[in-house]
């Protein structure tokens, strides 16, 4: 993006330079070299600076994609995080429901047996 801004800047002081010129002097025949050299010059420095935007656009994109994959790598991680939560509640409530049928059984077992009289 800075040698986008520094072609840029340089790209006006190089106009405001041509648009001082006086412009009184009569065109000679070898302006249509010149005409071909700027012409040339300018040539490549569009040819520059669409390779640095190019590259500009992928660097972009590229940290975009590494952003959206971080993302969802952390989307995942709370989800997970989630599923264990769920699965260490349902092994909690498990555990307990089996304590309560060992503690009734228990209690079963050291209640006296109820005397049947005939």
């Amino acid at each position: 993006m800075n040698k986008l801004i520094a072609t840029l800047i340089a790209g006006l002081f190089a106009t405001a330079a041509f648009a001082q010129t006086p412009a009184t002097k009569p065109v000679a025949p070898a302006a249509p070299a010149a005409v071909k050299a700027e012409a040339k010059e300018a040539k490549t420095d569009a040819k520059a600076t669409a390779k640095e935007t190019k590259t500009d656009v992928k660097a972009e994109a590229k940290t975009a994609k590494v952003e959206a994959e971080a993302k969802k790598d952390v989307a995942v991680a709370k989800a997970d995080e989630k599923a264990d939560k769920a699965d260490a509640h349902a092994k909690a409530t498990k555990t307990k429901a089996k304590a309560h049928a060992k503690a009734e059984k228990a209690e079963a077992a050291a209640a006296p047996a109820p005397v049947v009289t005939k």
